[in-house]
């Protein structure tokens, strides 16, 4: 069975999902992910070029996380105002001017600002997906085709991250370590793909009569704000440092007035109301879940597999061996992603979720007795890879179908900013658990056997809990409905009497 969708949908009504249309937004994916391989191999001659440390470099990331969980609300409900298609223009320019900053900074503080900007691609796949979504909305078959088109662009994205892995490396090669010359096939390929957006994806239709609430979408930053900052800060100082509690506490406290602002509100920043909903609440709280293992264990695997032996544990794994093992994990995602449609066609869904969350939680369990061997290692991260890549598409998708019309934009973003928080959060307390471990381990830079159990359990149980909240879904959530009016007109399913 193709992933994309059929003729059929080109020669439907309008607005039907397209094979140009995801075509189109398959090489956006592709470059999204190169974004995210390209730089990995470089870390070590970035850090030489720019004059700083190792620790220095985790800035950067900090500050892009930071950044990316803060305009990806802001910009979403933008694209339900005014259209998707203009909203992922604007964050394709910021991130070209971004990409080419990236080339021109030489020293710490312009790097740093350039490398956070480029963080508004993360708004990319939110608004595709809405957009997506929108298309679809007409021929009542809008969330299956959704699903397929969504895990169609999980594959580009992750084969654009294995694509952007080999070639950083080489790229430097080539260019005789010339780092400016190098950062320049990114930025080429943002600038590129900005025409593809301009010339080729058809724009969304948003509903008449939106506002963007300011004060609103004001306090939902400082909350935001004050809670990454928090958790960087626990990651960067140790959890001896008392003040990173206070932000993170400050910053909960701030979603008390968020709530009772919002709930007065006409046109809210986030419509709580929907959000409550049983078939919203779980997918976001699962996006939270999976974001402990999706972007925070990435490191501690890295480690462990390149950790020496002696120590009892480790693979003793060279660079290569270490990027075979990411390419596997990201293969495993590919694998999930197109898996996940068509076994949401075969049961439902809701059921497809729950077994891709427990796909993720069954990976990172099994490394608590299995983590000896190095096909052991491997075996565990495909099984948690499968799951990953079915939920990385799916969770937008299923934001996106079970938010009204006008909404799905924001629905699907959330999705985005509730795994950048949980991936924060999961960075900061593996990053604080593997550097109490090093003093126990038997080389000064290895961190103990129990640090990084801890850190599998943690990601695990997460999967777990999450699995669990699924089962709190309706049974027919996320399912294709009649065909919707659009406005003035209605319904066949309505006409009838």
């Amino acid at each position: 069975m193709s992933l994309l969708p059929g003729k059929s949908a080109l020669r439907g009504k309008a607005g039907a999902i397209t094979f140009g249309l995801v075509g189109y937004l398959f090489l956006v994916e592709i470059v999204s992910g190169i974004l995210q391989g390209y730089y990995v191999p470089l870390i070590s001659d970035l850090v030489v070029y720019l004059g700083i440390t190792d620790a220095d470099f985790n800035w950067f990331e900090a500050a892009q996380l930071l950044l990316s969980a803060l305009v990806v609300p802001v910009l979403a409900k933008l694209g339900d105002m005014y259209g998707h298609k203009k909203i992922l223009l604007i964050s394709t320019v910021v991130t070209a001017l971004a990409s080419w900053g990236l080339v021109i900074a030489d020293n710490f503080v312009m790097f740093l600002i350039a490398w956070a900007l480029q963080g508004f691609y993360v708004v990319w796949l939110p608004l595709e997906v809405a957009l997506i979504f929108d298309r679809g909305r007409l021929t009542g078959r809008g969330a299956s085709q959704t699903r397929r088109a969504a895990g169609f662009l999980v594959v580009a994205l992750e084969a654009g991250a294995i694509v952007g892995a080999l070639l950083g490396g080489r790229v430097l090669g080539w260019t005789g370590e010339n780092v400016p010359v190098t950062l320049m096939a990114p930025a080429i390929a943002v600038t590129l793909v900005f025409f593809v957006i301009l010339l080729g994806v058809p724009e969304s239709t948003p509903l008449p009569g939106r506002s963007l609430d300011v004060a609103g979408f004001s306090i939902l930053t400082i909350g935001l704000l004050l809670i990454t900052s928090g958790l960087t800060f626990l990651r960067l100082n140790g959890l001896e440092a008392w003040w990173p509690y206070l932000l993170i506490v400050a910053g909960l406290a701030t979603f008390i007035p968020f709530t009772r602002y919002e709930m007065k509100q006409k046109d809210p920043a986030i419509d709580l109301r929907v959000l409550a909903q049983p078939n919203m609440w779980p997918v976001q709280l699962t996006a939270l879940l999976i974001g402990i293992s999706l972007l925070g264990a990435q490191a501690p695997l890295s480690t462990y597999a390149g950790t020496d032996p002696s120590n009892g544990y480790g693979l003793g794994l060279d660079s290569t061996d270490r990027s075979t093992l990411i390419g596997v994990y990201l293969i495993s995602m590919i694998g999930g992603a197109l898996l996940f449609p068509l076994v949401s066609r075969w049961r439902s869904p809701r059921v497809a979720l729950i077994i891709a969350a427990f796909f993720v939680a069954a990976g990172y369990l099994l490394f608590l007795p299995f983590h000896l061997e190095t096909w052991q290692v491997f075996t565990n991260m495909c099984i948690a890879g499968l799951g990953s890549g079915a939920l990385v598409g799916a969770m937008p998708a299923a934001a996106a179908a079970a938010a009204p019309r006008g909404q799905t934009g924001i629905a699907a973003a959330l999705t985005n900013t509730t795994k950048t928080i949980g991936g924060s959060f999961a960075s900061a307390i593996f990053g604080i658990v593997l550097a109490m471990g090093v003093v126990t381990a038997a080389t000064s830079t290895a961190s103990s056997l129990a640090g990084y159990l801890a850190v599998w359990a943690i990601c695990g149980l997460g999967a777990l809990v999450a699995a669990v909240l699924l089962f709190l879904v309706p049974k027919l959530a996320f399912a294709d409905i009649g065909v919707e009016p659009e406005p003035g007109e209605t319904s066949e399913a309505s006409a009838r009497p």
